[in-house]
């Protein structure tokens, strides 16, 4: 596991170089791409959306490709369309640009819905079937989609199949002040963007994806992240709870961020940190409760405060370090 931490780190400070002041929000975006996941980034415009997915792109030597999502974009310009080639006389697919490694999905609830649906066989089961042939994506397969949350006039909400199609949901914020004054020193005279290099070969990144799938969940974690998430569905101002995707979601970016952080086993902790960005874009609040500005975000941190951590025993150097019980230990603990 210490690979793994040593090789985000240097993916992260990489990335760093150009997203200044936000290393909770990169490290995440890494989690999403070491769990195969898919990132939504909802911000106001400015923020460093786009430099973000770039960076990322340009440290993992992946293909990358933009969409601009409009109103009269068409599904045929997301996923690509078979052409008749006069010459051959045959049709010859010509892909579009969903068919890359990292994909940036700029305003993307400015497009249509039925452009927007083109997104989902392609997010989920990374592959594209397109008048009647399927289609693999390329390995490995990341969508960053961007929307303004302020800006409502010519938008179309996400239907909740492609909101929860998103692993987890981010939100960069504005700089701090001294924070700000370094991004303005740094571009004096050129992006510190075009200076990025390469530090992880996409050989070395699958290999850490594979890594990732094999980190420890003891039972009583997973226990602990279906009782958060059941109690999303049972919420008084939760209309829609998240479904047993979002548990999944959770579960695997539990590992990611156990693997980042140097540990070959997730700690409820983990589950703590990473419970809103990935559960509170999938709940959906009812109308009475929305009234009264009861937010997504802060039911999922009531019920994070209300959910005990049952099977957990506290070890080691301190009463708030905790470990989960190991599998030798499990009939001893709970007998």
């Amino acid at each position: 596991m210490t690979k793994i931490q040593e090789t985000g780190d240097k993916v992260i400070s990489n990335v760093e170089r150009v997203i200044v002041g936000k290393h909770h929000e990169v490290r995440l975006a890494l989690v999403a791409l070491l769990c195969r996941g898919h990132v939504l980034i909802e911000d106001v415009p400015g923020t460093g959306k786009t430099v973000l997915a770039k960076a990322i792109a340009r440290s993992l030597g992946c293909s990358f490709r933009r969409i601009q999502f409009t109103p009269d974009l068409l599904p045929s310009d997301v996923s690509g369309l078979s052409i008749y080639n006069q010459k051959t006389q045959e049709f010859e697919f010509r892909p579009g640009p969903i068919m890359s490694q990292v994909v940036l999905a700029d305003e993307i609830n400015r497009a249509t819905p039925k452009t927007q649906s083109a997104l989902l066989e392609c997010m989920e089961e990374h592959q594209a079937t397109i008048d009647g042939t399927t289609y693999q994506m390329p390995d490995p397969f990341l969508v960053i989609a961007t929307q303004n949350p302020i800006e409502y006039e010519g938008t179309f909400a996400l239907p909740e199949a492609q909101l929860d199609r998103f692993m987890l949901r981010l939100r960069l914020g504005y700089p701090q002040p001294i924070e700000e004054i370094v991004i303005l020193d740094e571009q004096k005279r050129s992006h510190p963007l075009e200076e990025l290099v390469e530090v992880l070969t996409v050989e070395d990144l699958r290999a850490m994806q594979a890594a990732v799938r094999e980190i420890y969940v003891d039972s009583s974690v997973s226990d602990y992240i279906v009782r958060l998430v059941n109690n999303t569905r049972n919420h008084p101002d939760v209309y829609l709870g998240a479904s047993p995707r979002g548990s999944i979601a959770l579960y695997r970016a539990g590992q990611a961020l156990a693997g980042l952080l140097g540990r070959d086993y997730v700690l409820p902790d983990d589950v703590k940190a990473l419970a809103e960005p990935a559960l509170a874009h999938r709940l959906i609040i009812k109308t009475s409760s929305s009234i009264h500005d009861v937010q997504a975000g802060q039911v999922i941190r009531e019920l994070l405060e209300s959910t005990p951590i049952d099977g957990i025993r506290p070890t080691g150097g301190g009463p708030t370090e905790l470990r989960p019980i190991t599998r030798s230990s499990s009939s001893t603990a709970n007998a």
